[in-house]
């Protein structure tokens, strides 16, 4: 009974990795996409911020004359009889005096067209500023606290997770572009191992299978302590079949097991099948 559930396990564990991996490629997916909202929420502060000689705004639409409501058909126009007994100077004008400064600061005021109704010159107030589509996400709030403007972040780590996610979306030529670009950056990145690999991966799934090989062999002789050294090894040992290399390719798969005895049950039912299918 052991025997025959033996495939099974195995079957549901390969299973279970490819949900994970699927579920790994949505999160970065949304951290790019947050990042994206980094740069619109800085450009949308930028395209904001006061300009030199950009003080004077167009004629608020409140402090223009209104059409009174209810106006009976015997009372006179203040604005044709100004001088006139009983006009109400101050009654009904809830915008400033002509002359008066500029009200863009008023809270009570939210002209539509301006994010969180601000005015031209006024301090942008992020809390009141809201996204294209959807709320802002905390990691976009946070980048731009206390008024500081931050690029979306560019590091190494950001890079790489870039690159894998296309990976994980099987956009094996782009994947190959962007690994290639981050070995270039960061030769002496600690991730320079694994970006390796997911090369040689993005290669092996377009048959191109010499140049994979190359990738898998410089994995398993440089960065043999790495998680994906096994899987790096198994991937030679099918480059090299996939070539014609028979006797190469069932060397490497036999060492897959002799240089790592602990390797995971997927890599170890991969290393049987493969010896099997090139009759090792």
């Amino acid at each position: 009974m052991a025997q025959m559930s033996g495939p099974d396990l195995v079957l549901r564990l390969e299973r279970l990795e490819t949900q994970i991996r699927q579920l790994t490629g949505t999160i970065e997916q949304l951290q790019f996409r947050n990042q994206q909202l980094e740069g619109q929420i800085r450009r949308m502060q930028e395209e904001a911020a006061p300009r030199p000689g950009a003080q004077v705004r167009p004629q608020n639409p409140s402090s223009a004359p209104a059409a009174s409501p209810a106006r009976r058909g015997d009372a006179f126009d203040p604005v044709q009889n100004p001088n006139a007994p009983g006009v109400p100077h101050t009654l009904g004008s809830l915008g400033a005096p002509a002359g008066a400064p500029s009200v863009n600061g008023d809270a009570g005021e939210q002209p539509f067209g301006v994010p969180g109704g601000r005015g031209g010159g006024a301090p942008l107030d992020l809390a009141t500023v809201g996204p294209p589509s959807g709320p802002v996400p905390q990691s976009a709030r946070s980048a731009v606290a206390g008024g500081a403007t931050l690029a979306p972040s560019q590091t190494p780590r950001d890079e790489y997770d870039l690159a894998h996610g296309y990976v994980l979306r099987k956009d094996y030529a782009l994947a190959e572009e962007a690994f290639r670009s981050f070995l270039s950056k960061y030769p002496d990145d600690r991730l320079v191992g694994d970006a390796t690999y997911w090369l040689g991966e993005s290669m092996f799934q377009r048959q191109r299978f010499r140049d994979a090989a190359e990738a898998f062999l410089n994995v398993s002789t440089k960065y043999e302590s790495i998680a994906k050294a096994p899987d790096a090894l198994l991937r030679l040992g099918q480059s090299l079949a996939a070539l014609g290399e028979k006797e190469a390719a069932c060397a490497s798969l036999g060492e897959v097991l002799r240089k790592f005895p602990r390797a995971s049950a997927g890599v170890k039912q991969g290393v049987e099948r493969e010896q099997k299918r090139a009759r090792c």
